[in-house]
């Protein structure tokens, strides 16, 4: 299976929210989505990633952009997660890892010699269109949420319909 490109349409989810519902990239069309992949909830990296992204929510709002966080967690765990540390982007749950598997994030990893399956950290700016403008692949926390500002900012500047 091919990795995704820049330009392809989004592979389409409608995932279970945290706070119960669910949410839908299709219910987003014609606004940016911002589409961050992680492990797993109140790991280090994850909890970094998801406090800079709550952090920047009111500078992505301003632009019109969705921030979406997707792991292989239940609800349940995103609800706990949310709360400890007052994340106020949304989060859903890819249990059975069929987004995940779509997005192509689902490999070996390994770490200390150890080889397992898991969910490779990655966002995927998605424009108004439904096409992806932008991928970020293994990706390092430190500055990653202001980094996928700038390129909403982009996005959004070059496009009416972003």
């Amino acid at each position: 299976m091919a990795d995704l490109d820049v330009g392809e349409l989004a592979p389409q989810f409608d995932l279970p929210r945290d706070g119960g519902g669910s949410l839908s990239l299709a219910s987003l069309l014609g606004k940016p989505v911002v589409l961050y992949f992680y492990p797993q909830d109140d790991t280090t990296g994850c909890t970094n990633e998801a406090i800079g992204f709550s952090q920047l929510k009111p500078e992505f709002e301003k632009l019109g952009a969705a921030v979406i966080g997707l792991s292989p967690d239940s609800v349940r765990k995103h609800d706990k997660f949310k709360s400890k540390y007052d994340l106020t982007i949304d989060l859903v749950a890819d249990e059975e890892r069929k987004v995940i598997e779509a997005y192509h994030l689902w490999l070996e990893k390994k770490l200390y010699g150890r080889r397992y399956m898991g969910v490779e950290r990655a966002t995927f700016l998605i424009g108004g269109d439904g096409r992806i403008a932008r991928i970020w692949r293994n990706v390092r926390v430190k500055g990653h949420a202001e980094a996928v500002l700038e390129a909403v900012r982009a996005l959004t500047a070059t496009s009416p319909e972003a």
